[in-house]
C-alpha cells in the first residue's frame, strides 16, 4: 500500500532544504504546509525566540477517533553541520550524498515516515486516534527545542520519537540522563622562576581534582568524562585560572546524582588542599529513563513491529534524545530506530528499505 515513489521523493525534497540547528524556518514551513494538506491543525510555539532560532517547534494535530487514546509522533527538524546544499544520491537501495555534506536522515527520515504513514491512513480511510505530530528544533545542540516545548499543547500521554540509528524495529527502552560540569579553577599568579611559592597553580588544583575522579565507564549504566581543560599562560607564570568542561550520564537517576556529587567533592577537596577556589556549577541537562520489556506500551510497539513484518529489538542508548525531556514532562515516550546510519558524518546514509519499513511500523501503530 505504501507509495514508495512518493515516500522517496518526499525524503529527497526534505533533505535538500537547509535546516542546520537554529536555521530551521524554511524546512519547518515546508513540513507545516505538507501537514496542512492532510487537514492538520498546524501551529508554532515561541521556542525559537527563547533560544535564538529562526522558528519555533511545530505542532500538527490530526483529529481522529475520539474514543481512542491520542498518540504523539515526533522527530526533530534540525541537522548538524555541514548541512547546507545537500545533494542526495541514490545507489541501488542506499541514499547518501557526494561526501561533502551530511545527508540529514537524522532526523528527516523520521519526519518523512510519519507523514507518509498518516497519508496512507487517510487515503485508505483507516480508523486512527487523534495524532499529535510534534517536530522540534535545536535537538542537535542540546535538546533545546524539546526542553522549551509548550507541553500544555500536547494532550497525548504516550508516543514515539523516530530518532535512533539501527534498522526499523529497534526500540530504545532505556537512555541516560545527563549533568554538565562547567567552571573555572582559580589560584594565584606569581613568577614561576622567582617566587613560585607565592603562587597557587590552578592547573595543579585541576589536575589533582580530575585525577581523583571516577571517570569514563563507571558501571553498565553510568559514564563520566572531562572533555575540556583550557589555560593560556607563559611557562614563567604560575597559572591562576583554568576552565574545565565535563559531564556525567546514567540511565539510573540516583547514580547520576551520586556521580555528579562525587565530581564536585573532588573539586572541593582539591581546592581545600591547595588553597584555591572554584567558580562553576553542575547543571541538570535531562533525566534518564528505562522501561521494562513487559511495559504495556513497549509490548504494543513490539506487536506493531511484528504486524509490520519486522523483528522487534529492545536496546539501550548511551545518549539522550527529545524522549528524555518528554518523559520528564509526563509523556511515556519511546525512541525508535529508523535506519539512519553513520550519522553526524559526511558518510551518512539510509536504505530505502528502512524508509519503507519505518513507515509500515508507524502505520501499524496508528491504525485501529
Amino acid at each position: 500500500m505504501i507509495n514508495q515513489e512518493r515516500l522517496i521523493d518526499t525524503f529527497l525534497t526534505y533533505v535538500k532544504i537547509d535546516s542546520e540547528s537554529l536555521e530551521e524556518k524554511d524546512f519547518a514551513e515546508k513540513v507545516a504546509a505538507d501537514f496542512k494538506e492532510l487537514g492538520a491543525e498546524v501551529s508554532f510555539d515561541n521556542a525559537g525566540e527563547i533560544i535564538g532560532g529562526s522558528v519555533g517547534n511545530l505542532y500538527c494535530k490530526i483529529e481522529g477517533d475520539k474514543t481512542l487514546e491520542p498518540i504523539l509522533m515526533s522527530a526533530h527538524m534540525d541537522t548538524v553541520k555541514p548541512g547546507k546544499g545537500i545533494q542526495p544520491i541514490i545507489e541501488g537501495n542506499i541514499i547518501k550524498t557526494d561526501g561533502s555534506t551530511i545527508l540529514g536522515s537524522d532526523d528527516k527520515a523520521g519526519i518523512t515516515c510519519i507523514l507518509e504513514a498518516i497519508r496512507l491512513a487517510k487515503e485508505n480511510n483507516i480508523n486512527h486516534p487523534t495524532i499529535e505530530a510534534v517536530f522540534t528544533i535545536a535537538e542537535e545542540i542540546g535538546l533545546k527545542g524539546s526542553k522549551n516545548l509548550d507541553y500544555k499543547r500536547i494532550t497525548a500521554k504516550k508516543g514515539v520519537v523516530l530518532d535512533s540509528g539501527g534498522d526499523a524495529g529497534k526500540i530504545i527502552c532505556a537512555a541516560p540522563g545527563q549533568v554538565k560540569l562547567t567552571g573555572e579553577f582559580i589560584g594565584k599568579s606569581a613568577h614561576a622562576g622567582v617566587a613560585p611559592e607565592k603562587g597557587i597553580s590552578a592547573i595543579q588544583i585541576a589536575a589533582h581534582a580530575i585525577s581523583n575522579m571516577k571517570l569514563l565507564r563507571i558501571d553498565e549504566e553510568t559514564t563520566a568524562n572531562i572533555g575540556t581543560i583550557s589555560a593560556n599562560f607563559a611557562t614563567n607564570i604560575v597559572p591562576e585560572r583554568v576552565k574545565v568542561l565535563g559531564e556525567a550520564r546514567s540511565r539510573d537517576n540516583a547514580k547520576l546524582k551520586a556521580q555528579g556529587e562525587h565530581m564536585m567533592k573532588c573539586i572541593q577537596d582539591a581546592c581545600e588542599k591547595f588553597g584555591g577556589t572554584f567558580e562553576g556549577e553542575l547543571t541538570h541537562s535531562y533525566s534518564g529513563y528505562k522501561y521494562d520489556e513487559n511495559d504495556e506500551f513497549i509490548v504494543e510497539i513490539k506487536n506493531a513491529c511484528v504486524n509490520a513484518g519486522l523483528t522487534p529489538e529492545l536496546a539501550v542508548s548511551g545518549g539522550g534524545s527529545d524522549v528524555n525531556n518528554m518523559v520528564e514532562n509526563g509523556i511515556k515516550a519511546v525512541n525508535l530506530g529508523c535506519g539512519m546510519d553513520k550519522v553526524h558524518t559526511t558518510a551518512e546514509q539510509i536504505t530505502i528499505d528502512n524508509l519503507i519499513n519505518t513507515t509500515k511500523l508507524i502505520f501499524e501503530l496508528i491504525k485501529k
